[in-house]
């Protein structure tokens, strides 16, 4: 099957990379493992929250590579021996990705009764302001002198 881009026309030169963050993210939204949410703390401060319950914090973690936040679990192993009647917790290796936007940043990652916190913020921008000096090169503001002889 042939897909078809969004922006093939040629207007639109140089947003491959748009196609690819839209790409992921319509990927990464079809797995509904773990179920999380996502809270804004702050005009510069969000927090994600991941039910991760029957994993331990050496069983998870937590990476970021270019811009994509990308949280990991897989249990080490199988210790629950046992005949089960009903096994409804899951136990099953997970990735789960987030795409952050440019100037994002990770501050800490918590686990609290079997909910994994990580907190994201963004750093105030810092107004940059600098004079640039206007030089004065000699031969804008000189009048041509010319000079007339007589025939």
């Amino acid at each position: 099957m042939t897909r078809v881009s969004l922006f093939n026309s040629p207007l639109l030169l140089g947003f491959d990379h748009i196609e690819r963050v839209l790409d992921s993210v319509s990927k990464a939204s079809a797995d509904g493992y773990p179920p999380y949410n996502i809270e804004q703390l702050s005009e510069t401060a969000l927090r994600i929250t991941l039910a991760v319950a029957g994993f331990a914090e050496d069983e998870l973690e937590i990476t970021v590579e270019d811009n994509q936040l990308i949280v990991r679990g897989r249990q080490k192993s199988e210790d629950r021996e046992g005949i089960y009647l009903h096994r409804g917790i899951a136990g099953r290796q997970f990735q789960r990705r987030f795409i952050m936007a440019e100037g994002i940043e990770v501050g800490s990652a918590t686990m609290e009764l079997g909910l994994l916190h990580i907190d994201l913020f963004r750093p105030e921008p810092t107004v940059r302001s600098r004079t640039i000096a206007i030089k004065n090169t000699g031969t804008a503001g000189k009048l041509k002198q010319t000079q007339t002889v007589d025939i």
